[in-house]
């Protein structure tokens, strides 16, 4: 069976801020058929659609009404048929996002489940009696702020809402209720998508005995951006018979040779469940985690990141990512250590571009977008209206693509549905486009070059012991080993190194004279070996520096 996916390049269309064809201010299916040249002609070689199906929209379309159909708000089935057949005729893949541990409170299988206790749908969602005070059940805590229980009185029980009360959490402790979703998956298989990121993957499965999650010791004396810091979630994810269903899921998804990417977050221990969920060949094709995706830059929480998952799973494949859409753009997380935005946008391309797995690129970054900084009136995501002004919510990240340098970013004719502000605009793909030394034309010679040497997606990585700020990793063995050298700092770096040739061109502010190779400010080096039968060797002399 093709492993298509194993060291691809995945691009994350947000489609609200894609592109919108009907002048409402919002993206549509129709305006990501428009945009797929962009897409392939970035060297792109599959595409994650977050949610289209019908939906309230409460938690922007991660609050499902209807898992089979597509939301008015975007377009018809028709559109999506269509605009999956542009993305194959270019030779894209195409992965759509899979929200299964909740649906939205509006869907008719929630509507039926909270009517009362004795209809076919009952336990079709995780029910629980008050405690004996009226209390909710037990203490775990939403993390979109708020205890995770949300009171029915037609039941007279609570249910459990991992984030918005909005987004009950299904049961599947019933087997009836994974049928159901499997039933949906094929749906969606059988109109030809490529597989699917699976939404919270490991919050499916909650603890049926409903122990109350303990105090996390780490997060004593400091602050919390809600409760739901406060404690280790043991009881309330992450259980044991998630592996039984991921097979399940695997086994239906490899009679299409459709691929899995399972979105994992599970604090300290994300590492540790990206490999068991990865492991043995039967569960995830790949897993998706938060670990690079922080406010951490430095040489070693990147090393530690990627080694420690391949030391836990060796036969697991991780998917990479920077920047995503409930995160912080990573120019400005990481702007502490970039000479420049578009510099440090360069680094992180190549970065990423070298990291053993497969990447994946959010919308914009291949542009150098910043975070938008929004007004509080301006805002839409609801932990960031609950919890303004500590946290603004994910606003900031989800504003439109800025297509040209009109008023509008070429996004739409009408009002955007989040504002496109003039930074980000100034960034805009035309003028960038054809521009040496753009941060687009960058993206697409990284990308180049990554399609070009077939050890930066499979091969063997071995990191190199060097001092911060500098990362150092040699991809292969042999005859065509890459050994690639990052300064994560806006600080002038050196070091000796022996064996190598001079940097290849998709380097970054980096020269090597004899023996000394110079990186500056955000500097990045890919270096060939001078012969086959020598490794690249790099330390620091007399000579070189590291801060």
């Amino acid at each position: 069976m093709s492993e298509w996916w194993r060291g691809a390049v995945f691009y994350q269309i947000y489609p609200r801020s894609f592109q919108d064809t009907t002048g409402n201010g919002v993206g549509d299916i129709p305006g990501i058929t428009r945009r797929l040249d962009h897409v392939a002609a970035l060297g792109a070689e599959a595409v994650w659609i977050s949610p289209v199906f019908p939906s309230p929209q409460a938690d922007m379309g991660y609050d499902v009404s209807d898992y089979t159909g597509i939301d008015p708000l975007f377009g018809t089935l028709a559109d999506f048929d269509a605009m999956l057949a542009r993305a194959h005729a270019l030779g894209l893949k195409v992965i759509v996002d899979q929200v299964l541990s909740h649906t939205s409170s509006a869907h008719q299988w929630f509507a039926e489940s909270r009517a009362s206790r004795d209809n076919p749908r009952a336990d079709w969602y995780v029910w629980a009696d008050p405690k004996r005070d009226a209390t909710p059940p037990n203490n775990w805590q939403s993390i979109f702020s708020g205890p995770a229980w949300e009171w029915e009185p037609r039941r007279q029980q609570y249910y459990f809402h991992n984030f918005l009360a909005a987004q009950p959490d299904l049961n599947f402790h019933n087997p009836a209720v994974q049928d159901a979703l499997l039933d949906a998956v094929r749906f969606w298989l059988e109109r030809g998508v490529d597989g699917f990121r699976l939404d919270t993957a490991n919050f499916y499965f909650h603890d049926a005995r409903l122990r109350d999650d303990p105090p996390d010791p780490k997060m004593a004396g400091r602050p919390w951006q809600t409760p739901y810091s406060g404690l280790r979630h043991i009881h309330s994810k992450t259980q044991p018979e998630n592996i039984a269903f991921l097979r399940r899921l695997r086994a239906l998804c490899d009679r299409y040779g459709a691929a899995l990417v399972g979105e994992i977050g599970d604090e300290d221990r994300s590492l540790a469940t990206m490999a068991e969920y990865t492991r043995g060949g039967d569960r995830l094709h790949m897993a998706y985690s938060f670990e690079l995706l922080g406010p951490e830059f430095t040489a070693a929480h990147v090393r530690s990141r990627v080694e420690g998952f391949f030391a836990a799973a060796p036969d697991g494949w991780p998917w990479w990512s920077f920047s995503n859409h409930d995160v912080n753009r990573h120019l400005t997380r990481w702007a502490a250590h970039g000479h420049d935005p578009q510099a440090l946008a360069r680094q992180c391309a190549l970065l990423l571009a070298t990291l053993p797995g497969t990447i994946g690129l959010y919308q914009g970054e291949e542009l150098g977008l910043t975070e938008t900084d929004l007004e509080f009136h301006e805002l839409t995501d609801p932990p960031g209206i609950r919890l303004w002004p500590e946290y603004k919510g994910r606003d900031g990240c989800r504003t439109p693509i800025p297509w040209d340098d009109s008023a509008q970013g070429g996004f739409t004719t009408g009002t955007p549905w989040l504002p496109l502000k003039p930074p980000q605009r100034a960034r805009n793909a035309r003028a960038q486009a054809g521009q040496p030394g753009s941060t687009l034309e960058h993206y697409r010679a990284t990308l180049a070059f990554r399609r070009a040497h077939p050890v930066l997606r499979t091969a063997a990585t071995r990191f190199h012991d060097l001092p911060e700020p500098l990362l150092a990793c040699e991809r292969g063995t042999g005859a065509g080993a890459l050994t690639c050298v990052f300064n994560l700092s806006p600080a002038p770096q050196r070091l000796r190194v022996e064996g190598a040739a001079q940097p290849l061109p998709v380097s970054q502010a980096a020269g090597l004279t004899g023996a000394t190779l110079a990186l500056g400010p955000n500097g990045c080096a890919i270096l060939p070996r001078a012969d086959e039968g020598t490794a690249i060797q790099l330390h620091l002399g007399k000579n070189t520096q590291a801060s």
